[in-house]
């Protein structure tokens, strides 16, 4: 059977020559990679350059165009060879910046065509159309009435802007991509590998998997553990989705509802610290903030959100009256982590590195490092079984933990490949290597509608950078603001969703945090709210029909359509809509403001509004909700969220009167039935 499509597997899976090759273009691109972030021995510019030409090469090749391997081949080689151009002319293109000759002209005019061309073979037309129309603004900008006219530049001026400076497709996306990213792509890469959705996955199931409505409680579960090691949405979708949703069916969720869980929960993986998604190491650097602080004010409002998928689908299981699976069949969780505890290492060392001080890029990298150290030191003492060997292995790793700080991440790498040079022997140890080898292709193949994404979205930094037009953008909200910020937000939450709804979320985020995010810091908001105002409904926007794509993704699994599991799952993510507009008039809810009293009062205001916000949207608390209690508790739950004069006190007050009043109902219940 054929594979499928965008996929990369060992190369006796595939015909030859192309598939093979492509298997091992994929592994030298995560070579590249590695080596590059652990040892720096390239400039940050040529580094950039190589990363996109890579990307452009593994696209065109899996992707050819009329399915012509060897056109797709051709055009990759060409691609490549455009950022090698970078590498090769360094200092040529240092000491004439700005001055383009016919050779940069055709460099910079082909590599923008070419990534653009790979962004619509990778996503669709949805992004290219976007860039598209920045890209025409920057070229006829001049010709258009009042505000929105720029003076006019020259093709030559566009080349340079996008193709050479450090603010087009070389920018500040695409250097987050070549070095943070990708790191954290593979590392999420190894531990699946490893076995990690398995660990989180029993780990879950025997945790929750017997209680009221279980089934859907591990796909929260599982999917927000994932999202801890690879924060992609989709991804986490199409891998947990595939054992949660038919689970949740079978255990009689209906088939948008469960489709909707898995969704909202793997979204959820975009925000939950350490990794979180792709953005937040673009928002560290756009913001020049460390990413530990990223991780800290989006620590509260992720639990949040995980708290209200959680208790949707109790309420749910309650409403429908459904059970959780037999405990008995249940996996023992702790015998799940006993068997592969040490898969939380690279996890825990990642967290203590990067709450330590240390950079995004030396944490993954360490992480990363001590992933394959494990992988391959499991398989030796499983291999051999000894307790000797087990003994020597944990010994040796105790002396890299040790001289690490002396030796830096050499000291890991190197005892990394000694342990894959004695595994190479061992009996049975080519299949790990294998694994590792399927790990650093998945990698690079994971790596792609990101990347390319990054490389796309500086042509629109690109152009807003030399036009000026953010600045008239963000006037209109700051007028706006002005009169009413409750209206800015509004218009910004728009903003988000209409994006993206056609483009993933890292361009979404990179368009709105250039246009919206500083006119929200000009209205009050501190700079981290702001950002993650934007980034957070970018994240929506995925699960926000009519698009959805986070809603589509599972569809196939649930068997149902995208716009009905999109519309549940906006029920279920209730939080995700509320929750930025908490943190904008309660900035201590992310940890910009106040001190610890003020942040658990915003905790506990915006835990009792999910309570309410559930009741609303299920319809049952203990008991079914007629439609005045459901109308009761939005009109409470409103109320805690608008930061005005008495507001919390009649929120909390009307929030008190209907928990009475429905607690009496379900005892007046209880003795009617009794009787």
């Amino acid at each position: 059977m054929p594979p499928a499509k965008g996929q990369l597997h060992a190369p006796e899976q595939h015909s030859p020559p192309f598939a093979g090759a492509l298997f091992w273009v994929a592994i030298v691109f995560s070579v590249f990679q590695i080596v590059t972030a652990a040892f720096s021995p390239l400039s940050s510019s040529v580094v950039r350059a190589v990363h996109v030409g890579f990307l452009l090469l593994v696209t065109f090749a899996l992707l050819p165009p009329f399915k012509v391997k060897a056109l797709g081949w051709l055009i990759g080689l060409a691609a490549f060879v455009v950022g090698l151009y970078h590498w090769v002319f360094e200092a040529d293109l240092v000491q004439r910046a700005g001055e383009m000759t016919t050779a940069d002209m055709v460099v910079g005019t082909l590599t923008i065509v070419l990534v653009f061309e790979a962004a619509r073979r990778i996503m669709g037309f949805a992004l290219p159309l976007i860039c598209l129309l920045f890209l025409a603004y920057g070229l006829f900008g001049q010709y258009l009435p009042g505000a929105l006219a720029h003076r006019g530049f020259g093709v030559d001026q566009i080349v340079s802007q996008l193709g050479f400076g450090t603010e087009g497709i070389y920018g500040t996306p695409t250097y987050v991509s070549s070095s943070y990213i990708f790191l954290f792509i593979l590392f999420g890469a190894f531990l699946e590998q490893a076995g990690m959705i398995t660990l989180f996955t029993d780990f879950a199931l025997g945790l929750f998997g017997h209680t009221k409505g279980g089934p859907a409680k591990v796909a929260v579960a599982s999917s927000g553990l994932m999202g801890t090691i690879n924060g992609s949405g989709v991804a986490n979708v199409v891998t947990t989705g595939q054992f949660t949703i038919p689970l949740m069916k079978r255990f009689g969720y209906k088939a948008s509802f469960a489709g909707g869980v898995e969704a909202t929960a793997s979204m959820g993986g975009q925000i939950m610290p350490p990794v979180m998604g792709a953005v937040a190491f673009i928002m560290a650097e756009t913001i020049d903030v460390p990413y530990v602080e990223i991780c800290k004010a989006a620590a509260i409002p992720a639990l949040l959100y995980f708290l209200t998928a959680f208790m949707m689908v109790h309420l749910e299981a309650g409403r429908a009256g459904l059970l959780g699976i037999p405990k008995e069949e249940c996996p023992d969780p702790w015998a799940a982590m006993r068997l592969r505890w040490y898969l939380i290492l690279p996890l825990a060392v990642l967290v203590w590195l990067l709450f330590s001080g240390y950079t995004p890029l030396f944490s993954g990298m360490v992480g990363l490092a001590l992933t394959v150290v494990l992988i391959f030191g499991a398989a030796l003492t499983q291999r051999f079984g000894t307790r000797v060997l087990q003994i020597i292995f944990w010994v040796i790793i105790g002396l890299a933990a040790s001289s690490f700080f002396k030796y830096g991440i050499g000291a890991i790498i190197g005892l990394a490949l000694l342990l894959a040079v004695v595994l190479a022997f061992a009996k049975g140890g080519r299949a790990t290597l294998r694994v590792a080898l399927d790990a650093l292709a998945d990698g690079a193949r994971h790596a792609l509608p990101v990347g390319i994404a990054c490389a796309l979205v500086g042509v629109i930094i690109g152009i807003l950078t030399l036009t000026g037009a953010a600045t008239t953008f963000a006037g209109t909200i700051i007028d706006i603001g002005k009169n009413s910020l409750f209206a800015s937000l509004v218009l910004t939450m728009f903003v988000c969703l209409v994006l993206g709804m056609g483009i993933p979320t890292i361009p979404n985020y990179i368009i709105t945090s250039s246009l919206a995010a500083p006119a929200l810091l000009e209205l009050g908001v501190p700079l981290i709210v702001s950002h993650m105002f934007v980034f957070y409904f970018g994240i929506m926007a995925d699960l926000t029909p009519p698009v959805a794509l986070a809603a589509f993704a599972a569809a196939p699994i649930a068997r149902e359509t995208g716009l009905k599991i999109g519309l549940q799952a906006m029920r279920i993510a209730i939080a995700g809509f509320i929750v930025p507009y908490m943190a904008v008039y309660a900035p201590a809810l992310m940890l910009q403001a106040g001190d610890w009293w003020d942040t658990g009062y915003v905790v506990f205001k915006a835990t009792i509004a999910i309570a309410l916000w559930g009741g609303t949207a299920i319809g049952y608390w203990l008991m079914p909700l007629n439609w005045i209690e459901r109308l009761w508790a939005f009109v409470a739950a409103a109320f805690l969220v608008i930061a005005a004069p008495a507001t919390d006190e009649i929120g909390l007050g009307m929030a008190a009167l209907l928990c009475l009043w429905h607690v009496l109902r379900v005892r007046r219940s209880a003795a009617l039935r009794s009787t």
